[in-house]
């Protein structure tokens, strides 16, 4: 089974989301909207972190997730 991890810095003001192993990065590249994509050694993309995201604090963070088969 396939797993996703989220972390959700309030103090940063970060969302980082990890579908690849976070110990395989390589190199990372900024996308100009505020996103930076993690990638690894062969260039395909493990991870993205969001700057400047945040949730209000009574709010709370939900995910959903759905898998698509190609």
């Amino acid at each position: 089974m396939e797993q996703v991890k989220v972390f959700y810095d309030r103090a940063g003001n970060t969302l980082t989301v990890w579908f690849g192993d976070p110990r395989d990065e390589y190199i990372c590249e900024e996308t100009g909207d505020e996103v930076i994509l993690m990638k690894d050694r062969t260039g395909r993309v493990i991870g993205f972190e969001k700057l400047n995201f945040s949730v209000p604090v009574p709010a709370q963070l939900r995910f959903a997730f759905e898998a698509v088969s190609v």
